[in-house]
């Protein structure tokens, strides 16, 4: 029989007492003797797979944590969760699952790290979606975490330039309006993606990678080494070190680290770095899970007081591995905190005060992270509108915009397919605002990402000359005057739902507004027409999640947040328990 000991651990639900041979039983037959069986057991959960090279690395990572959890006095438990990649379901009905995996992982962890009392988790994500939904199921379980991202890929090299898959979803626009040829395309297909890892552009990956060292959730300097780099697997092992210690500490503890101060600091590397848009939805979501309402006005306050002073792509020219280079998100994050644009009180996820863990950084390098007194622009690169077309917000990126005002007739789609239709048979003007609508929380649903759409466009020269309106998402990797996350959306009866075709819309990125010249008396007088749409026909987990998703502009979540697990407080098992 396993020794007992009067250290309180989670696991010991499971491990000791007369009633819990059976129990025992099991850890046995998975090889583990009494040593192991008395030590904290520690879920190191992975989104491992063939699905995407943006988690084919994550694997001999996970074997450096456990060899760091196993130095460090503790038993790992290795689990895998699921990863759809945005990449392969992009512009067509598999886009609908992206979003909702970030939920299915959530659960997933949750599931797995409460029903086996586990006392601490490693997680390892390489994919947009994964990448916030194993931040989430930290903070849900509340458990001491370490979180690490797997990395970025390296850029490919293609005509003297580099390359990433960005360029690729550009050029079938470049090949439709004769820009570039098929010759030419299928070159840059081969070459644009040379590892594994995620898309190397300040892309979603890599700005919820800086988004987990600013929480505290991740190891600062962690996030920017390339996924193939052996130095992340140094980094894992060190992160199952620490995490024992914090198991020992039983601090920090994630809901220690997510507070309103480091949900700012999130926000404000979104916006110094000009980031991806769906940090709107994912940092809502992560503080939902703390308890904390932080909607998409509290990040939009972050963005307008940011400076914009990372010279990243799309709107940018350089790309994950040059961030790394010049010193990782610490540089950027220490030349932050000079300026007062971040808090330096918010805890790390080793213990320390962010501002204490940055004293011996070193300044910006100049050309990819700049001075504050030479920022690109003097609000971040991504910003909310508001207005009576978007009343609850919608996201706009204007990191590389030439222009932040546009005015122009609606061209109302009411799908995505419908819109691509038009699209590729240039079937619109320069000056339209394309409205592609029904694609929301609920109305999709899942929120597709339409970096398809937009990528042709812009690949067809039109990025400028048009804009782009939506209530589903964008890619991080998404440029051009394209609005996305419009809240309320079509399927609840929001002012996108009913806008028609040639109703003159206003967008001022300036201004942070976006209109319809429509008055108050038609919008009403068109929603006592407007009918729900039947989900009838729904079915499985796109049923399930629009049953259950709440709106975009608080984090698209499906549960109301905040969990305490009263129920399962640690107790102290003596020496005759």
């Amino acid at each position: 029989m396993v020794k007992k000991n009067r250290n309180t651990l989670r696991s010991h639900v499971t491990t000791l007492g007369l009633d819990r041979t059976p129990h025992r039983a099991f850890l046995r037959g998975m090889g583990l003797d009494d040593e192991a069986i008395s030590k904290p057991f520690i879920g190191v959960v992975t989104t491992a797979g063939e699905t995407t090279p943006c988690v084919m690395n994550l694997t001999p990572q996970a074997k450096a944590a456990k060899s760091g959890i196993q130095e460090a006095g503790g038993t790992p438990r290795e689990f895998t969760t699921i990863s759809v990649s945005d990449g392969l379901s992009m512009n067509h009905q598999g886009m609908k699952f992206s979003l909702i995996s970030r939920e299915v992982i959530a659960d997933s962890i949750e599931l797995v790290v409460r029903g086996h009392a586990y006392d601490g988790i490693v997680g390892f994500g390489g994919c947009d979606k994964n990448l916030p939904g194993i931040m989430m199921a930290m903070v849900r379980c509340n458990v001491p975490s370490i979180f690490l991202y797997g990395g970025s890929a390296l850029p490919g090299h293609w005509r003297n330039k580099e390359v990433s898959v960005l360029d690729a979803y550009e050029g079938v626009g470049s090949v439709m309006t004769n820009k570039m040829t098929v010759d030419e395309l299928e070159e840059l297909e081969k070459v644009c993606l040379p590892t594994v890892g995620a898309c190397p552009g300040q892309f979603t990956a890599n700005t919820m990678g800086m988004v987990s060292e600013v929480l505290g959730l991740a190891l600062l300097g962690s996030s920017m080494i390339p996924s193939v780099y052996s130095e992340r697997l140094e980094v894992a092992r060190r992160a199952g070190i620490i995490v024992m210690k914090n198991i020992k500490n039983n601090s920090p503890l994630p809901r220690d680290l997510i507070t309103r101060k480091s949900l700012e600091n999130a926000s404000a590397i979104v916006a110094a770095t000009g980031g991806s848009t769906n940090a709107g939805l994912h940092i809502p979501a992560i503080a939902h899970e703390a308890g904390i309402k932080f909607t998409l006005d509290d990040v939009a306050e972050v963005f307008d007081r940011t400076p914009l002073i990372a010279n990243l792509r799309p709107g940018g020219i350089y790309h994950a591995k040059d961030v790394y280079e010049v010193g990782g998100v610490p540089v950027l994050l220490k030349e932050m905190l000079e300026h007062n644009l971040i808090h330096g009180d918010c805890i790390t996820a080793d213990g320390r005060l962010l501002g204490d863990a940055l004293e011996s950084i070193g300044r910006p390098d100049g050309k990819v992270f700049l001075s504050r007194n030479k920022a690109l622009s003097e609000t971040g690169g991504v910003v909310v509108l508001k207005g009576n077309l978007c009343p609850d917000g919608a996201l706009l990126k204007v990191a590389g915009l030439q222009r932040l005002v546009h005015e122009g007739p609606a061209q109302v789609f009411e799908s995505e397919e419908e819109c691509m239709e038009a699209i590729k048979k240039r079937a619109y003007s320069e000056g339209t605002v394309i409205v592609v609508r029904n694609e929301g929380p609920k109305g999709g649903p899942g929120m597709r990402e339409m970096l398809g759409l937009t990528a042709i466009i812009y690949g067809q020269g039109m990025g400028e000359k048009v804009a782009l309106l939506t209530d589903g998402r964008f890619s991080g990797a998404t440029r051009g005057m394209c609005i996305g996350y419009a809240s309320p959306e079509a399927a609840v009866a929001g002012p996108i739902g009913l806008i028609k075709n040639g109703d003159i819309i206003t967008i001022d990125g300036n201004k942070r507004t976006i209109n319809v010249k429509v008055s108050n008396q038609e919008l009403a007088k068109r929603r006592k027409k407007w009918t729900q749409p039947d989900l009838a026909n729904l079915a499985g987990s796109l049923q399930k999640y629009a049953m259950t998703v709440g709106p975009a502009n608080l984090g698209a979540v499906t549960h109301s947040g905040n969990v305490q697990w009263d129920r399962e407080k640690v107790i102290s098992l003596g020496e005759d328990d």
